[in-house]
C-alpha cells in the first residue's frame, strides 16, 4: 500500500514558478514509477511527466517540455515537479501517481495509487 500527498500548489502570475512535492508512505517507493497528471475543469485528466523507479527514464508531455522538470528523491520518498515559465493554460489540479508495472506510462488507468491533488492557478 502506497499513500501519496501533494503540496506546493498556489496562485502565481504568468511567467512565474512553483515547485510541487509529493510525499509517499511505505518502504517500497523506489520500486515505483511516479507520474504527474493534471485536470482542468471540464477537461480530461492529462499526462504531465513521469520518472522511472531509479530515475533513469524521464518523459514529459509536449506542452510542458522545456518548462517543467520532474525529479525524485528515493531516500525521502518524494517526487517533485519544478514548474517554470508558467502559463494561464497550466491552471489545473495537479495529481501525483504511482505504478509498479512499467518504466513509463502516460495512461492514467495504469497508475495504482493517487494523491488528492493540489491546485495550481496561473493568472495572466
Amino acid at each position: 500500500q502506497v499513500q501519496l500527498v501533494e503540496s506546493g500548489g498556489g496562485l502565481v502570475q504568468a511567467g512565474g514558478s512553483l515547485r510541487l512535492s509529493c510525499a509517499a508512505s511505505g518502504r517500497l517507493f523506489s520500486s515505483y514509477t511516479m507520474g504527474w497528471f493534471r485536470q482542468a475543469p471540464g477537461k480530461e485528466r492529462d499526462f504531465v511527466a513521469a520518472i522511472s523507479w531509479r530515475g533513469g527514464s524521464i518523459y514529459y508531455a509536449d506542452s510542458v517540455k522545456g518548462r517543467f522538470t520532474i525529479s525524485r528523491d528515493n531516500a525521502k520518498s518524494t517526487v517533485y515537479l519544478q514548474m517554470n515559465s508558467l502559463k494561464p493554460e497550466d491552471t489545473a489540479v495537479y495529481y501525483c501517481a504511482a505504478q509498479g508495472r512499467t518504466d513509463y506510462s502516460a495512461d492514467y488507468s495504469i497508475y495504482d495509487y493517487w494523491g488528492q491533488g493540489t491546485q495550481v492557478t496561473v493568472s495572466s
